[in-house]
Formats: structure tokens, sequence, C-alpha cells
């Protein structure tokens, strides 16, 4: 895939954006900031956590999402029980008695963990090791993931007995923290119609790894004004209670703020939210649609906020 300017593969990636969604919509019905917040993150190389209740096609979403790219997928369901071998791989003796790795189903380009804190530190840190290194190391050795590599995780917000929470550094690796919310009456509608007769939906493949990788890079070279990172690194500092640049919000209901990695989600998030638009450069608009899912598990409610029942949502949106 060869490009004569950055201008003619901005385009490209616009008009494939716009084909992705077209074509995961033949499944997925409403949810769109779901699918185009995913999409960004797929083309900045970052990792994202669904956070819904059960039943809301969580599940089905991050599938339909592979089933359109042409990319290795791979399903792991976390259980108490999984071991950080299930996930990465193990060695193993073969036939003539020499040690042999065999790989875990994180040998792919897309991963779903799927309840990712239904199952221990251990193993959730296994996975977390890979996110971070794009590589994991087995006896001493160390092995590449494929790339691209992305992890999609879901979490079930109601049941929490028998889980265990991801900690506030791991989940800083996640770039984007979505939350799905009921379908609306009209959307429910046409789900149960289309899921409740006899035809199959088979969907297109639109991008191969070669072309999201191109985007991906393309995205990095995107240029920004210098008044655009001020704006973004002056978000992040707004929250850090204690801090010079602190917001009168962040002093009275936050316990920490986001860390840098914040900052560069943002710059990133924005350059990318602004090709799938049709621009070529990201302004303070573009940054605003990516806050809210990179700061919202950035950031740490204090009691007081808690006890007057302010929610991290209203806290981010004040500081817009």
């Amino acid at each position: 895939m060869q490009f004569s300017s950055d201008k003619e593969a901005a385009d490209a990636l616009h008009d494939a954006y716009r084909t992705l969604t077209a074509e995961i919509s033949k499944v997925i019905v409403g949810q769109e900031e779901v699918v185009r917040l995913v999409l960004t993150a797929v083309f900045c190389q970052g990792h994202c956590l669904l956070v819904g209740v059960p039943g809301l096609a969580k599940t089905l979403l991050i599938q339909t999402i592979a089933n359109s790219l042409d990319m290795s997928f791979s399903r792991v369901q976390f259980t108490p029980d999984l071991m950080p071998s299930d996930i990465v791989g193990a060695e193993t003796l073969d036939k003539d008695r020499n040690f042999k790795f065999v790989t875990g189903p994180v040998f792919a380009n897309i991963v779903l963990a799927d309840e990712i804190n239904r199952t221990p530190p251990k193993t959730q840190a296994a996975l977390l090791e890979a996110m971070q290194e794009h590589a994991v190391t087995v006896a001493g050795r160390k092995y590449d993931l494929p790339r691209p590599f992305f992890v999609l995780a879901t979490q079930n917000p109601i049941e929490q007995e028998g889980t265990y929470p991801l900690p506030e550094a791991q989940l800083d690796r996640f770039m984007f923290n979505i939350t799905l919310g009921y379908p609306s009456y009209e959307s429910e509608l046409q789900i149960v119609k289309n899921t409740t007769g006899a035809v199959i939906t088979h969907l297109n493949k639109i991008l191969h790894a070669d072309e999201i990788i191109a985007f991906q890079q393309l995205v990095r070279r995107v240029p920004v004004v210098d008044n655009v990172v001020e704006y973004a690194v002056q978000l992040v500092h707004k929250t850090r209670p204690g801090q010079p640049m602190a917001s009168q919000q962040a002093n009275q209901y936050l316990e920490w703020g986001a860390g840098p990695r914040a900052s560069q989600h943002l710059i990133v998030g924005a350059k990318c939210n602004a090709i799938l638009n049709g621009k070529y450069s990201p302004d303070i608009e573009d940054v605003q649609a990516v806050a809210l899912p990179i700061l919202r598990h950035r950031i740490v409610r204090n009691f007081k906020a808690e006890a007057e029942g302010i929610t991290v949502e209203q806290i981010i949106r004040e500081l817009l």
C-alpha cells in the first residue's frame, strides 16, 4: 500500500473508517460512539477496557470488529483458576524429549480478554506485560508478539464478589475505558429483529494487518499545533489535587490525578480523531472528543465526592 503523500494516506484512512463502520453496523446496532473509540484505539496502537452489564454485546462487538479486519483473533475467558501459562503459552517436551515452546492465545493480533477482573493478579500481570512490552518471556527467552497487537478487555461493573479489581497502575495501561449503556428503544427493536431470525450476516474484510500498521505510523506523523498540546497537558494537570495548576474540583473531590501517559494518549487520540473526521490536524475539540474515556480510569475520587454522589464523569465534564 503506497501513497504519494500523507494527505492521500489520511484520506484513505478516513474512507476506510467509513467503510469499516458501515460493515460493523450490519451486526452491531447503535453503539456508534463505542465503535468509534475502539477503532480509534486500533489506529493509535492502544488497548481498550469495555465496561458494561451482561448482555450488551461487548464480546460480540469485539468479535465483529475483529471479523471486519483481516487479522488473527483469539478469545480468553478469564476465570479464577486461569494460570499465566494458559495465556502466554508454555514449554513442553516433544517426542524427542526436547523442550518446545507452545504459544498461548496471546499470540494473535486481537486478543479479547473476557471478564479480566475474574482472574487473579498473577494472570492479569502476564497479560499486562504483553500489552506493555509487545513480547512475553518464558523460561528466560523472549518471544515477540505479532504486530499489530491489541488487547480488548471486558469487565462487568455489577458483580464484584470473587473478583480481582485491576489496580490503578494496570488500568493505566489501557488507552480507553469505555462504558456501554443500555440500547435505546429503537435500537433494541432492531437488535431483536436482527437476532431472532434465520438470516446469517457475512462480514467483508476491510483492512489487512500491514495496512493498519501503515495507518498507525501515519497517525503518529500528524502535525499538532502547540496550543493543542498545551491544552491537553493543562487538562491533565488540572486533575492533580494539591498541584499548582489543580482545578477547584480536583482539590475538592479527587484523591489522585492522571499521570503523563494521559497527556500522551490525549494527543495521539486527538490526531486520530481529526483524521477520522476528515481533518489533517487536530484542534481542541478533538482532544475533548477523547478526553472522557482517557481520563475516566486515571483519576480517583475522594471520600467527599463519593459521599456527595459526584461521579468521575461529572468532574471531567466540569474540567472540560
